[in-house]
């Protein structure tokens, strides 16, 4: 046993003590051979065409025969039109050797069927309409053009690009010959496989090396790949997650964006690099219109990205000629296996497609209060003092704080669903007195099982079959924190039966329905595989290769994970955080991004990296405060909390060899920077709240882009140092050391540059004009705006966790608009259990115009609660009122009214949230 930590230690070693993750662990595009294959076809084209004859029409849908024309191998194509301006493209083997997989769990359920009708059909063209909406699909060479509103926002194929590797005998066996050292790939390009009518002439068709790992590849070339060009875009953006800007960057010269979930430890940023999450969603934004596509395809995916920089040359060749057309951005998706099924979102405006996509895979689910709040975490605390003692702290130095959290020193010897009885004596007693204090455990279940025959875990794995395989029919062993690890094969409904009845309180006897879950290590990460992941020639249930399904295990594990949190109490919402996750684990879970590090350039990727994870359907995302490598200095530490404060996942977490950094162990002032930051974030929970509750409703993102909202404003594309909060608040960390001021973007709402007023949410000082803007910070500063025309709603009276708020009284922020108007929503319930489903809810539209604010309930307010109306601060007024009067069921009464800085207070309505009122200013 003690060889086999020490084993992984030095494994573990190996990979961090580096500077930062080596690129060289892990594969380029040329090294991964489908890739290279699929990126050839950029030069030549290549050839398909619909077969005449072979269509067929239905109510929604329609089918033809594809072949390629120089193999004359045949495909079947179906285009259907979904209800909400989105098209499903399906292209497959018509006479396969074998199945191809399509992804299953992606989508939340059953799509609904549009209708379509054909317009005009005739020996070269088809063309469908279904709703405002046009398919025009061209046979040879074959091509699909989609229009909303008659302009064209998506074409595919237009390049020529589609690829797709039949499924075939292989020519004739060769003999494997292991490789002698790190270098054999560069070899093996000098190793031809025999041609034949039938063969790929590329070396990594058959089996393919990387350093000392060899991948069988038994049923040879199976990629497919397809090109999306979006003709009235200017920028693309999306197909999280990587460490890099929001605005997708060209690719010609470089690596494709790679979409493979790995274990990647402080990583590049700038980068393209594969990460822990694969969204393979993308979005084509100009100032018109914006549109989508989802490719759902779960094996590795490279994707190229043709932008104008790619364009230069093209653009040089056309102002010669006096032409005054540039190539549009184009994305090209190459995929290992599996088969071509594409989701086309005709948007038009960014946040109709955003909600497009949300339709298709779901959101999260309105989390408890408490997951919005602060989170504290590190690997690891010690022992039960350990905990305890933290805790305490933060109500000894009144900084408000939800959930502590336990990594893997916890367990007994990393057997998950354990304690260690030393560290951990009386599990039991150290979840009550968190939960006497309004607080909460997070715990972690990661997926590699400990082989060890005397845990219960690993035993019943073992003795029903329930690990992964290898090519043999063997549990696959690999290497991972406990040592010996095997995994369990999630894909498999009676293994997910299994894992979630491990939940139920009479088998986890040792934590209480109130501790919540974190899954991490979900790649998976295997420490001594290839990439350090599992190989591709695993077999899992269904008899799929893991090859087809990798960028899947993360999200079944999450099914697991989150049908045994609902099964241990039904009306109980789970809370899990992931790091692995796919299009759709959104349902399941929130996510965070990773290993990074303390520095600047990681903080200021927190931002950018969750944006776009939130156009992706990703709003619950945050990055670990302070960093989990490294040492933040104080300044550094500030404004990382400061930014986190911001964002919607708030969790403060560390490696096991940082400092200890909990907020009482800085300078006084430090401290202070922290404990300001986050009672902000906890005066903000009603809005944070509201905002999920409206993401579940309706699909719109809790933070966007400017973008979403500013879509004629070139200038604003492409700022990703900065967050909307729905479209009421606007934020603009500081991200940058020792710097007194920051510029901030505001963005124009129309193409003369007129702009919205957003007002200081700290001094209530309006910006009126759009632009950047320089504005001074200083170490307490969060520089945050509201926009005027909305109402925030806020909670200001200050507790040790938020589940202690559920009854405090609101305050009503106001800002006026141009025309002296705002308006807001707001939504509360129990903040726990799915009551809200069965009606248990209030649901509220605040309006001010005419000097008079007016509320409307969305359905009739059931949930009782005790909480009220204790402020409403308004800006923008031209003139302060003399009173205020409030009317509640035909009967006035008389408000004071103050006025305090820039703003205007009416004090005390004291009306409940459930009532319906009048407030009118009165001027003298």
């Amino acid at each position: 046993m003690r060889f086999a930590l020490a084993f992984v230690a030095i494994i573990w070693a190996f990979f961090v003590l580096a500077d930062g993750v080596d690129p060289g662990n892990f594969k380029t595009c040329e090294q991964s051979s489908f890739c290279r294959r699929s990126r050839k076809i950029q030069g030549s084209g290549s050839k398909y065409a619909l077969i005449p004859g072979t269509l067929n029409t239905y109510a929604d849908s329609l089918t033809a025969d594809l072949v390629n024309k120089e193999n004359h191998h045949q495909f079947a194509f179906k285009l259907e039109a979904l209800e909400g301006s989105t098209f499903r493209l399906q292209i497959d083997e018509k006479q396969p050797l074998r199945p191809r997989y399509r992804v299953e769990h992606a989508l939340k359920g059953p799509t609904q069927a549009g209708r379509i009708r054909v317009q005009r059909e005739t020996d070269g063209e088809i063309v469908i309409t279904s709703e405002k909406n046009k398919a025009v699909i061209h046979g040879d060479p074959f091509r699909i053009d989609f229009f909303e509103n008659d302009v064209l926002v998506v074409s595919v194929n237009a390049k020529n690009w589609l690829y797709f590797e039949h499924l075939r005998q292989k020519a004739q066996e060769q003999t494997f010959h292991p490789p002698e050292n790190e270098n054999q790939q560069e070899q093996d390009a000098a190793v031809e496989t025999p041609k034949a009518a039938d063969t790929i002439d590329d070396p990594g068709a058959w089996e393919e090396n990387f350093k000392s790992h060899h991948d069988s590849k038994p049923y040879g070339p199976e990629a497919v790949a397809l090109d999306f060009s979006f003709p009235a875009a200017k920028v693309l953006f999306g197909i999280p997650e990587h460490a890099d800007s929001f605005i997708l960057k060209s690719t010609s010269g470089t690596d494709p964006y790679r979409l493979y979930n790995l274990d990647v430890f402080e990583y590049i940023v700038d980068s393209k690099m594969a990460l822990y999450g694969s969204v393979p969603v993308i979005y084509g934004h100009g100032a018109q219109r914006t549109a989508g596509v989802y490719w759902q395809n779960a094996a590795e995916t490279w994707v190229d990205i043709q932008t104008s920089e790619t364009n230069v040359v093209s653009s040089l060749v056309n102002f010669v000629s006096g032409s005054q057309k540039t190539p549009p951005p184009a994305a090209h998706f190459m995929s290992e296996s599996g088969i071509v099924d594409a989701f086309i979102m005709l948007g038009p405006k960014p946040m109709d497609a955003f909600k497009q996509y949300a339709a298709l895979t779901g959101t999260h689910e309105l989390p408890q209060l408490f997951a919005l709040a602060y989170h504290q975490s590190r690997w690891n605390y010690n022992d039960e003092r350990d905990v305890t003692s933290v805790s305490a702290k933060f109500d000894e130095y009144n900084i408000p704080m939800d959930t502590m959290w336990l990594d893997i020193e916890h367990t007994d010897g990393k057997r998950y669903f354990t304690w260690d009885k030393f560290k951990f004596p009386h599990p039991l007693a150290m979840i009550k007195n968190l939960t006497e204090l309004g607080r909460h455990l997070v715990v972690i279940v990661d997926p590699h099982i400990k082989r060890d025959n005397n845990y219960f875990f690993h035993r019943d794995c073992t003795d029903r079959g329930y690990y992964v395989k290898t090519r043999e029919g063997n549990d696959y062993e690999g290497w991972c924190w406990p040592g010996a690890a095997s995994y369990p094969d999630f894909f498999n409904p009676v293994v997910r039966e299994y894992y979630a009845s491990q939940y139920a309180l009479d088998k986890f006897q040792t934590v209480t329905a109130d501790v919540m879950l974190w899954n991490d290590m979900n790649e998976p990460s295997v420490f001594n595989g290839p990439e350090i992941t599992a190989p591709k020639d695993l077999i899992h249930f269904g008899n799929w290769e893991h090859r087809d399904v990798h960028n899947l295990y993360g999200h079944m594990h999450l099914m697991g994970s989150f049908a045994g949190l609902q099964q241990r109490d039904p009306n109980q919402r789970p809370f899990i955080l992931t790091r692995a996750h796919f299009a759709g684990s959104q349902r399941y879970a929130a996510i965070w991004t990773g290993d990074n590090f303390a520095d600047w350039s990681h903080l200021q990727h927190s931002v950018k990296m969750c944006l776009t994870e939130a156009v992706a359907g990703f709003s619950f995302c945050g990055a670990d405060v302070g960093a989990f490598f490294g040492n933040p200095d104080t300044e550094l530490l500030e404004r990382w909390y400061q930014a986190g404060a911001f964002l919607p996942f708030f969790r403060a977490h560390a490696h096991i060899d940082t400092k200890r950094r909990e907020p009482w162990l800085f300078p006084e002032r430090t401290r202070q920077v922290i404990q300001n930051a986050v009672i902000k974030r906890y005066s903000y929970l009603p809005l944070w709240y509201t905002a999920f509750y409206e993401l579940e409703l309706t699909g719109e993102p809790v933070i966007r882009p400017l973008l979403a909202h500013y879509p004629l404003d070139k200038e604003a594309f492409g700022v990703d140092s900065q967050l909307l909060v729905q479209d009421r608040l606007l934020v603009r960390p500081v991200m940058q050391q020792g710097v007194s001021k920051v510029d901030v973007y505001f963005p124009a709402i129309d193409d003369k540059k007129n702009s919205d007023w957003w007002y200081d949410v700290d001094t209530y000082q309006r910006q009126e004009r759009s632009g950047y803007v320089s504005v001074p910070v200083d170490d307490f500063k969060i520089p945050v705006w509201q926009r005027g025309g909305s109402i925030v709603p806020k909670k200001e009276r200050q507790r040790r966790a938020s589940t202690l708020m559920l009854h405090d009284p609101y305050t009503l922020i106001i800002c006026l608009d141009r025309q002296g108007k705002a308006a807001g929503s707001l939504y509360l319930d129990d903040e726990k259990s799915y009551a809200y489903r069965q009606g248990q809810r209030i649901h509220v539209n605040y309006e001010f115009a005419h000097d008079q604010l007016v509320n409307s309930f969305v359905g009739k307010p059931k949930y009782k609660t005790l909480a009220w109306i204790e402020r409403i601060v308004i800006a923008g007024l031209e003139k302060v009122p003399s009173s205020a009067s409030i009317t509640v069921n035909g009967v006035s009464q008389q408000l004071e009214v103050l006025q305090h800085d820039n703003t205007v207070v009416v004090r005390k309505p004291g009306v409940k949230m459930d009532v319906d009122f009048a407030i009118k200013l009165n001027f003298a």
